[in-house]
Order: structure tokens, then sequence, then C-alpha cells
């Protein structure tokens, strides 16, 4: 999806998911996704539009981190395993974090110039995974809402384990929950059902209304 065109008081802000590991390309991305931010901001900004389309999986750290100064501070998510163990996700001074440990760090995040705006997010079946993660983290945050489709429904936590044979087993051993703890592992619905000729012109009168 292409930016689409919007009034001077709104930002934009598309996220895919990158894949790999690699601790300096990590840093790379989610550097990308906050430059991005910072030249969408000025003091004229009412809110942002989270465009999650199409992101599918791959490694949520990245992005997580890469989207934090619109997402805010705190605790944002929970893998949750069917004995009740959890491990919290979140975004704090620049990193992405799980259980406070941080999975991707930049040392110079950017601020937003107003803080806490209003967000409206967009959805479509090809979110997926770790874009499901993203989404989530956005589900309980305050002045926020989701406009678009319901998602893959992946938003699961998957461990390999390695057999005998050499082969790899990847089984689902838990669930994505938001920062209120309401687990998912299914799609994800949007507050909004919107089609892609609709879905603009909602996030625009939402943020502006």
């Amino acid at each position: 999806f292409s930016r689409p065109i919007l009034p001077e008081n709104i930002g934009y802000i598309a996220v895919k998911i990158s894949s790999g590991s690699d601790n300096e390309k990590m840093i790379a991305y989610a550097e990308e996704i906050q430059k991005a931010i910072k030249t969408e901001d000025n003091e004229n900004v009412l809110g942002w539009i989270v465009d999650l389309r199409g992101s599918g999986g791959g490694n949520m750290w990245p992005a997580l981190a890469g989207i934090g100064p619109i997402l805010g501070e705190g605790i944002a998510g929970y893998f949750i395993d069917p004995n009740d163990q959890q491990a919290s996700w979140g975004y704090s001074n620049g990193a992405s974090l799980v259980n406070q440990t941080p999975m991707v760090q930049l040392s110079n995040p950017y601020i937003l110039i107003n803080p806490n705006p209003k967000v409206a997010v967009l959805l479509d079946k090809g979110i997926a995974s770790s874009g499901e993660a993203i989404a989530i983290s956005f589900i309980g945050r305050d002045n926020t809402k989701s406009f678009g489709s319901q998602t893959c429904g992946l938003s699961t936590v998957n461990s390999s384990f390695n057999l005998s044979n050499n082969a790899i087993l990847f089984l689902t051993n838990g669930y994505m929950a938001d920062r209120n703890k309401h687990k998912y592992g299914g799609p994800l619905a949007p507050d909004m059902e919107s089609d892609n000729q609709t879905i603009i012109q909602q996030a625009i009168e939402f943020i502006e209304n």
C-alpha cells in the first residue's frame, strides 16, 4: 500500500515485519521505522495511522522497537502458555522488551513531539503471527481504534523441537494476549469493519473527531 494523501495533522507509518535475527540488521530496521516516524512528525500532528496491512510472520522485535514512539512506553502484551506461565512484551526507552529484557535496543530513540496521540490501526487478512503481535500491542491502548478486516489468525506462540531423525517439529505451545491479558490464538477482529475504499477515510474521521 502506498502512502495515502492525508491532512497535515495526521502522521502515517506502514510497518512490515523483518526476518532474521542478526543484531545489526534488527537495529537498522527499527531505526528505519523511527526515522520514518520522525519525518512524518510535526507539532500539528493530532494522531497517527499505523498501517499493518500485509505484515506477515518474521521477527516482531525490530518492528516493536521501531513503532515504540507511537505505541508508548510499558507492557503491550503477553505470551501465555497452557500452564498460565506469562512473559510480557512491550517498549521502553528505545527498546523492545520481553520480561523487561531488551531484545532490540536503539541508542538514540525518537520521542514524539505530541505524546500519547490518537492512533488508527489498519488491519487485513495478510497480517499473521508476528504481525498480529504488533496489532495486539495496540489493543487496550488509550485513544486507539482498529479498522479493516480480520487478521490471518496465527496469534500463537510456536516452538521448534529437534527429533531423533533430524526432522524439526514446530508446535504451538501458547497464546498471544493483550495488555489486559485477554488471550487470542485466532484472528483479530477490527473495531470497525472497513474495505479498502473506506478504511483511510474512517481512520481520518476517528483521529479528527
